[in-house]
C-alpha cells in the first residue's frame, strides 16, 4: 500500500484521460488479495492485466517484493526439508540446485530479451541499451520495469507455480519465452509452488542417486534409504505423467481443426503457443501466451484434464515412493555411500534434471522456439 497499491471498497472510478477519452477505473482491497495472491503462488490478479497493473504492481520495489513472495514458502521449504531428515546440508544441496537453474534460466531470458530482434535491426531500428532507452525486446513490457525487472519475474513465475506476469510471454523472443516455457516443463521444481517444487526435486534426486549408483556399481542410498526398482520406477512415472500430459495434448491440439482454430499465429509461434497452454495447464502454472484463444469448449476440456493430471497423477508414483522409503529402516553410511550434500551431487542433480527433463520435450521445442528463433535470425519471420 505504501508504494501505492490500492486498498478500498469504493466503486468504479470513471475518468477523463488526457486525450480526452473516457476511462472506467476498477477499484477494491487490491493490496490485501495481492499478497494471498503471490504468498499462496496463485497467480490471478484482481485486474486483467495482472501484476503489470500499476494499480497491482507500481513500483520496482513493489516488483521486486512479489517475487520475493513468490519464493518465500517454496524456498524456505527446503530448510524444512533438512530439519526433517535431521541432516541440514541435504536441504542447501538442494536449495543449491534451485538457485544454480534460477540463475541460469533468468542470465538466458534477459540476454535474449536485451538482444532484441534482428529483424527490427536490419530494419533501421536502433535497440542497443543507452542512458536514454533500455534497448532490446521491449514488447509487451512495462517501462518502469524494463527488461531486467520483467525477466526476473517471468522467471520466477515459470519457475514457481505461481502464473503471475507483469510482462506480456507472448511478445518475448522465441528463446526468451522457450527458457519460460522451460522452467514449467521441468515439474516446476526451481523453488516451484509451496510444497510441490520439493516434490519435483525430490524425485529428480531418486534418480540421481540410482544413476551415480549404476557409474559405481553400487546400491544407490538417499537419506540412508536403499532405493530400489520401485523407488525408479515410481521416479520414472512421476517425471513421465507430466510429459505425457505436455506432449500428448499438444499434439491433440497440434492435428485437430478445433485446436488449431483457437491460433492466431501460424507456424512455429503458433505450435509455441499451444506449447505453452498445454505446459502451464499440467503445471498448474497459470500464466499463458494470450495469442492463444483457448475459451473454447475444445480447450476448456483438453486443459482442464491437463490440470486434473498434473496436479492429481503426478502425485500418485510420489505418495507410493514415500510409502516405500517409509517402510524401510536406515542404513549407517559406510565408505561406499554416495554422499549426496556435496557439490558432486549438486552437479549429478543439475544433469540429470536437464537430461531427464528437458530432453525429453527438446524435440517439440526444436520445432517451436528454436525454429523460430533460426527464422528470426535469417530475417524471415515477416
Amino acid at each position: 500500500m505504501s508504494q501505492g497499491v490500492i486498498q478500498n471498497l469504493s466503486s468504479y472510478t470513471h475518468a477523463t484521460t488526457v486525450e480526452g477519452a473516457k476511462q472506467v477505473i476498477a477499484q477494491g482491497p487490491v493490496a490485501s488479495q495481492e499478497a494471498i495472491k503471490i504468498l499462496g503462488i496463485n497467480g490471478g490478479g484482481f485486474f486483467n492485466a495482472n501484476s503489470a497493473h500499476p494499480y497491482e504492481n507500481p513500483t520496482p520495489l513493489t516488483n521486486f517484493l512479489q517475487v520475493l513472495a513468490i519464493f518465500a514458502i517454496p524456498a524456505g521449504l527446503t530448510y524444512t526439508f533438512g530439519r526433517f531428515v535431521e541432516s541440514q546440508r541435504q536441504g542447501w544441496a538442494l536449495f543449491a540446485v534451485m538457485l544454480f537453474l534460477f540463475l541460469a534460466a533468468l542470465g538466458g531470458i534477459y540476454w535474449a530479451e536485451q538482444s532484441g530482434n534482428p529483424i527490427l535491426q536490419h530494419a533501421g531500428v536502433n535497440q542497443m541499451l543507452s542512458v536514454t532507452q533500455a534497448g532490446g525486446n521491449m514488447e509487451g513490457k512495462e517501462v518502469r520495469f524494463g527488461i531486467s525487472a520483467s525477466s526476473l519475474f517471468a522467471t520466477a513465475t515459470t519457475d514457481a507455480s505461481c502464473g503471475a506476469v507483469n510482462s506480456m510471454h507472448d511478445s518475448y523472443t522465441p528463446l526468451g519465452g522457450g527458457i519460460a516455457m522451460l522452467n514449467i516443463a521441468l515439474g516446476e521444481l526451481v523453488f516451484g509452488g509451496v510444497g510441490s517444487g520439493l516434490l519435483g526435486i525430490f524425485v529428480f534426486a531418486i534418480l540421481a542417486v540410482f544413476i551415480a549408483g549404476l557409474m559405481v556399481g553400487r546400491t544407490p542410498e538417499y537419506l540412508g534409504k536403499k532405493i530400489q526398482s520401485k523407488e525408479v520406477k515410481m521416479a520414472m512415472l512421476a517425471a513421465l505423467v507430466l510429459a505425457a500430459s505436455i506432449l500428448g495434448f499438444s499434439a491433440l491440439a497440434s492435428v485437430t481443426q478445433s485446436g488449431l482454430a483457437g491460433r492466431l499465429n501460424m507456424g512455429p509461434h503458433g505450435l509455441t503457443e499451444i506449447l505453452y497452454a498445454a505446459h502451464s495447464a499440467t503445471g498448474n502454472n497459470g500464466s499463458a501466451f494470450a495469442g492463444l484463444s483457448a475459451n473454447t469448449c475444445f480447450y476448456n476440456t483438453i486443459l482442464g484434464l491437463a490440470m486434473l493430471i498434473g496436479r492429481f497423477l503426478f502425485l500418485v508414483p510420489v505418495m507410493a515412493i514415500a510409502g516405500s522409503l517409509a517402510t524401510k529402516k536406515r542404513v549407517p553410511e559406510s565408505s561406499g555411500t554416495f554422499p549426496t550434500t556435496g557439490g558432486l551431487f549438486v552437479g549429478l542433480l543439475v544433469g540429470v534434471i536437464l537430461i531427464v527433463g528437458a530432453l525429453t520435450h527438446f524435440p517439440a521445442y526444436s520445432l517451436g522456439p528454436v525454429a523460430e528463433h533460426l527464422l528470426m535470425q535469417a530475417g524471415k519471420l515477416f
